[in-house]
């Protein structure tokens, strides 16, 4: 069994292993799990849906994509018995994006017993930089 991803442990329901929800906004984002293990979780999400009015992906829309993904990076990291929350998360946007499928890649930046922090790069499909993030999470102990 998979805990979510950024749930509080009361509420912390349990998907099968195979489950590839990574919650009700990211699904309906469409973003798609590629891949997650430890040391880098790789997502993908459309543009087309999520824009903002000038018809680009909006800054909004790469932030979900990479928390979600520094997310389940923690979660992997955590372990069972233990939660993520994240702390902080910084987006820096490199270049619009109009049209296609955009790909976000989480790796660790430091992962320690109550910190892990992660950088997630956001690349178009020409595999240019379209956003950089970094989100910190506190780690805890389910009680």
């Amino acid at each position: 069994m998979t805990t979510v991803p950024g749930s509080t442990p009361s509420d912390r329901p349990e998907l099968p292993a195979e489950s590839t929800s990574l919650g009700a906004l990211a699904d309906r984002m469409g973003v798609r799990l590629v891949d997650a293990r430890p040391g880098r979780v790789v997502a993908t999400m459309p543009v087309e849906g999520n824009t903002q009015p000038y018809g680009l992906l909006n800054g909004g829309a790469s932030a979900v994509l990479a928390e979600t993904l520094g997310s389940v990076a923690g979660a992997i990291h955590a372990g069972p018995d233990h939660y993520v929350v994240g702390l902080d998360l910084n987006c820096t946007h490199h270049r619009a994006v109009r049209e296609g499928t955009v790909t976000g890649v989480a790796t660790p930046i430091s992962e320690g017993r109550t910190i892990a922090s992660y950088e997630i790069r956001i690349t178009d499909e020409r595999d240019r930089p379209v956003c950089t993030a970094r989100l910190t999470c506190l780690v805890r102990p389910i009680a």
